[in-house]
């Protein structure tokens, strides 16, 4: 599950959520009692009069009922005159009743079967009702706001050891001696948080040297033969008793060996994995690509392929030549690969290098996975070509975009900021 909002406000909110049930629950319960209050007092005071009036009647049948603004009181008895419809069909007992546009609380006994009525206006008991629920809305709103402040002022002092935690863990690099953590922290969640991740950060540690090792220790085991061949190569390549099937052959395996060096020089300065890498060196593009189509040519041969190389700007660009040579030689060779007949064309401008050919292009369903590593593709072979291409332009921040259509052609854009040109 996702939220778009901080836990600080997360708990905010539940807070104010909390704040208005309860407030709800309250104040529904205090309007209920209070209403059966009002009308249990209604009921009893309308009983008292009704029966203080009934006594005097029965003594002096001329005897005023109670009256005033909001009391009203009937006789009902054989011959009465002016009794309202409304009144003479009510059973003994507290009723609510409307007559003449006003609503009125209706209190009936019987006394030698006369029925006494006595009316109550309960104008003011609906105002003072309106008035209760204005109260009950205004505490409700009052405790939601409340509850808010407290939610949010609590909400600070409890996650602070979080929002600590995530400052410490934010400054962290793989690359630098773990600082232990959970030394700062509480025993409680927090403080087992922080020592997972110690131990997360100890047994990342111990990759890292692990993994630095190993490429060392790679680098320097494949150089040492890497260069004995390279040796060996030029060696046989000055001897002028070569046949010209031999020559062809030395040269391919000096490819190789060249190509090979290249590759691991580029593996090594990957897998040191800086964020922001410090480059001290510099590279022209123009001589890079000048030399990795030189390179190539050999793949024309056997081929009615031209490869055409245009150079429009002389930028230098603050990488390691090995990188951009792996990244060149990968792009051209796929593009010489995949071409059966037509051209290959190489452009070099100040903001980057496009390399367009008229080879079998690329199915839809390909293009968004070409970069993956060890992907097959049209070949069905698996490789780090493409793959390590996208590494070395995430380094460099350079982008690298891709158009092609089936049987007409690819297209591929590398696009960078020159250092100076």
């Amino acid at each position: 599950m996702r939220f778009k909002t901080s836990l600080r406000y997360r708990v905010t909110l539940a807070f104010a959520l909390l704040g208005l049930l309860v407030s709800l629950g309250l104040a529904g319960s205090l309007y209920v009692l209070t209403i059966n209050m009002e009308e249990r007092h209604v009921t009893e005071t309308l009983s008292a009069e009704l029966e203080d009036y009934i006594a005097r009647f029965e003594s002096n049948h001329n005897a005023l009922p109670p009256a005033s603004t909001t009391i009203r009181t009937y006789v009902i008895q054989p011959g009465a005159i002016n009794i309202p419809e409304e009144l003479q069909d009510l059973d003994i007992g507290l009723h609510k009743i409307t007559l003449e546009g006003k609503d009125y609380y209706a209190e009936v006994k019987v006394s030698n079967e006369r029925h006494f009525v006595v009316l109550y206006n309960d104008k003011q008991i609906r105002h003072r009702e309106n008035q209760f629920k204005l109260f009950l809305g205004i505490g409700i709103l009052t405790m939601v706001l409340l509850s808010a402040v407290l939610g949010f002022w609590l909400a600070g002092r409890v996650i602070s050891p979080v929002r600590e935690l995530a400052i410490r863990v934010a400054g962290l690099r793989p690359e630098d001696h773990p600082t232990p953590l959970a030394v700062d922290f509480p025993h409680d969640e927090v403080g087992m948080l922080a020592h997972n991740f110690d131990a997360y950060l100890q047994r990342l540690c111990a990759f890292i040297e692990r993994e630095q090792a190993f490429t060392a220790d790679v680098s320097h085991e494949l150089r040492t033969p890497l260069a004995v061949i390279e040796g060996a190569t030029e060696v046989l390549l000055e001897d002028q008793g070569l046949d010209a099937t031999r020559r062809t052959r030395v040269e391919r395996i000096a490819r190789s060996a060249r190509e090979m060096s290249q590759l691991v020089s580029a593996l090594l300065l990957l897998a040191r994995e800086e964020q922001n890498p410090t480059v001290e060196s510099s590279c022209a593009v123009a001589e890079a690509l000048q030399h990795v189509v030189d390179g190539h040519q050999h793949l024309l041969r056997h081929k009615p392929v031209k490869i055409k190389l245009d150079i429009h700007a002389k930028t230098i660009l603050p990488v390691e030549c090995t990188l951009l040579r792996v990244v060149l030689a990968n792009l051209i060779r796929n593009a010489i690969y995949f071409t059966e007949q037509g051209h290959v064309s190489v452009s070099l401008d100040e903001e980057g290098i496009s390399v367009m050919d008229t080879g079998i292009g690329i199915p839809k369903e390909h293009i968004q996975r070409v970069f993956d590593r060890y992907y097959k593709g049209l070949t069905g072979s698996e490789g780090i070509g493409l793959s390590l291409v996208k590494r070395i332009c995430q380094r460099y921040n350079w982008n690298i975009d891709l158009d092609s259509r089936e049987d007409t052609g690819t297209v591929i854009r590398l696009s960078f900021m020159p250092a100076k040109t």
